[in-house]
């Protein structure tokens, strides 16, 4: 898969307090197509409730993904952006999955994720997560994407956003293992803003301003997407 990536990148080329006011995404999803028109980002934030995602301490990655994706709907709607969060509390997504016969509190949730990127017309969808590694000197942002060009670019350009603002220098990489980048039409990309297992990215994770700083970073890079496509 990695010997596509050249290939996709050059057919791609290249406060927050304020937000309380927002709907939750579960109020009438069938109208929200006729309220919003195009285009619309639809961030998915990672994780909630039950699944705190990864953690380190008693920090988890649930509560990151969603104060980075608040911070970061809040930067897309001041600049005229129809955005949406798909998680707008600490609660799972799967408990809205009514609809699915599965026992797996896990595909549910992906399942929510991905009929709702279909449910509204989500231009892009951009999903927020946050990293892990047993070696604690790994940091940095890594961002995935489907195997299409439009998806390559997208995660190029938050990419190369979030590589400015951690002095890191990495390529994307596509995602093939992951339900929501397999399932969803639209262009979509994971971002994984950091390593909450080493001691500087956790930091930055984990700060108001940091918070801002990244979320600012995936603005600047999701902006560049849609000037050039």
């Amino acid at each position: 898969m990695r010997r596509k990536l050249p290939v996709l990148l050059a057919a791609a080329l290249m406060l927050f307090n304020l937000w309380a006011d927002s709907t939750p995404v579960s109020a009438d999803v069938d109208n929200l197509k006729y309220a919003f028109p195009e285009p619309v980002i639809l961030i998915d934030v990672g994780h909630g409730g039950i699944d705190g995602g990864t953690s380190f301490g008693d920090i988890l990655e649930k509560d990151i993904n969603l104060d980075i994706s608040r911070r970061l709907y809040m930067l897309l709607r001041s600049h005229g952006y129809r955005t949406i969060l798909n998680r707008t509390g600490d609660y799972a997504l799967s408990d809205e999955n009514r609809w699915l016969k599965s026992r797996s509190r896990h595909i549910r949730d992906l399942a929510q994720r991905k009929e709702l990127s279909e449910e509204v017309p989500a231009s892009i969808v951009v999903s927020m997560h946050v990293n892990w590694g047993r070696n604690k000197a790994r940091r940095g942002p890594l961002v995935l994407h489907q195997n299409d060009g439009r998806s390559a670019f997208l995660a190029t350009s938050i990419q190369n956003s979030l590589d400015t603002l951690y002095d890191s220098h990495r390529l994307p990489e596509v995602g093939e293992p992951f339900y929501l980048l397999r399932h969803v039409d639209s262009p979509a990309v994971i971002v994984e803003t950091g390593f909450i297992s080493n001691n500087e990215d956790r930091a930055m994770l984990t700060s108001k301003r940091g918070q801002q700083k990244i979320a600012e970073a995936i603005y600047a890079g999701i902006v560049q997407y849609f000037t050039v496509m």
